[in-house]
């Protein structure tokens, strides 16, 4: 299957609808030909809340994106997060007929294939069946198994499960919009294709994406996806706390939050002061930039303590070299890095997306663009594999028929031969 030309990648959050189309150069990189962004509307806290505003969203940033880049968009791979993901640990095996045939991607993909069945609670499904190590004939550790003999094939698998009716709504929105979905992919999976090196994956690193309606959470230890986690809070939140805390309305608070938010009271002003005109010819309102920056510091505090549990619960809180890389649209407050590494004692840093992207980018390098990144690079890396399977059975079987050709024409004659000579 050779792989496409074009990528389409579908960003479905609480804040923005992000459509981005995506081509591979000459050197592997990642071209952004066209990015078209919405405001979402019927979105709340990663879940589609209201279809019909969601299409109209979809279609906007869609329409955009096919106007920039001079491509029709038909296809799209897309994103799920929700506080309704959920992620357990379960071990597959699978008994091999024969030891004489080498251990090929036919027998993975059909030890994934049976994961696939597993009984889930009522109203959930699967979403991600994810290897994390093999064990042929009780040898552990084997990352690859690829081209070894055995005859007991076992894998422990990381597996991503969501709501099937959290599921269905997305594919409805993007089939009312007219469009395709190619694959359903784990926001924090796809960022994290974006924004993280294969060094920080070995060296063990925490991935924390803040969006608008949920912070999501990926912890890679040894190259291995170990741990995911949804929290039900982001940027919004954080907002709503602005506009209670200073009694201005919601659109004020999110310019106020951008423009002067700060994740630490200490690094603000203290005599820094911003005015708000009032409403309707009310007096201004006066906001001291220390107060807004207290408001914001105790929830951010709160969603930081959150992703700390979840480093713990996931045991690896000793073994993560890399620390944390802080990306999505809330990780663009001020001073937020210091915060996580203040409450956390771990290293931090705010995840770009460019690590994969070639010229042309220039639009999408804020972090809020990872997710749309990191779909479009999920969406070449199963084609890339699909080639690659494909290619691996044309070999075998070519190899398989050639054998028998020569049984055929030659072995009676040649063993008689052998043993003439022999004699």
């Amino acid at each position: 299957m050779e792989s496409p030309e074009i990528i389409v990648g579908l960003d479905i959050g609480t804040t923005k609808i992000a459509c981005l189309v995506g081509r591979k150069n000459e050197h592997g990189k990642i071209e952004i030909l066209g990015v078209g962004k919405s405001e979402s509307v019927g979105v709340t806290r990663g879940v589609v809340s209201n279809i019909e505003k969601t299409v109209a969203s979809i279609k906007a940033a869609v329409e955009e994106a096919s106007r920039q880049s001079g491509v029709e968009i038909n296809v799209v791979n897309v994103g799920i997060a929700g506080q309704h993901i959920k992620s357990l640990q379960h071990r597959g095996i699978r008994t091999r007929s024969t030891i004489e045939e080498e251990i090929a991607q036919n027998d993975i993909d059909a030890l994934i294939d049976d994961m696939y069945k597993l009984v889930m609670l009522p109203g959930e499904e699967i979403i991600h069946v994810l290897p994390q190590e093999y064990i042929v004939d009780n040898e552990q550790g084997i990352k690859d198994p690829i081209g070894m003999s055995g005859i007991r094939l076992e894998a422990n698998f990381h597996i991503i499960t969501g709501q099937i009716a959290a599921a269905k709504n997305i594919h409805k929105c993007v089939a009312k919009a007219g469009l395709e979905v190619d694959e359903l992919i784990l926001e924090p999976l796809a960022s994290s294709e974006a924004v993280l090196s294969t060094e920080e994956k070995e060296a063990g690193v925490v991935l924390v994406d803040i969006g608008g309606g949920t912070t999501d959470i990926a912890i890679f230890q040894d190259g291995i996806i170990r741990h995911t986690a949804v929290i039900p809070f982001g940027g919004n939140v954080i907002t709503e706390d602005v506009k209670e805390g200073c009694t201005i309305i919601h659109k004020q608070a999110e310019l106020l939050k951008v423009k002067f938010g700060s994740a630490l009271a200490s690094e603000a002003q203290a005599n820094e002061i911003v005015c708000i005109p009032g409403l309707r010819g009310r007096d201004p309102k006066e906001i001291s930039v220390r107060n807004l920056a207290s408001i914001i510091q105790a929830r951010m505090e709160e969603i930081v303590e959150h992703v700390y549990y979840e480093i713990k619960n996931s045991g690896y809180e000793k073994k993560l070299i890399g620390g944390i890389v802080v990306t999505g649209g809330g990780s663009q407050l001020k001073h937020i890095t210091q915060l996580f590494e203040y409450i956390t004692g771990m290293d931090a840093r705010i995840g770009y997306p460019t690590e994969h992207l070639g010229k042309g980018a220039e639009g999408v390098t804020s972090p809020m663009f990872s997710t749309g990144v990191g779909l479009v690079l999920m969406g070449f890396q199963k084609y890339e594999k699909q080639a690659r399977s494909k290619n691996a059975v044309i070999k075998t079987h070519s190899q398989k028929t050639k054998g028998s050709f020569f049984e055929k024409i030659f072995g009676k004659v040649g063993k008689s031969f052998f043993e003439e000579d022999i004699d």
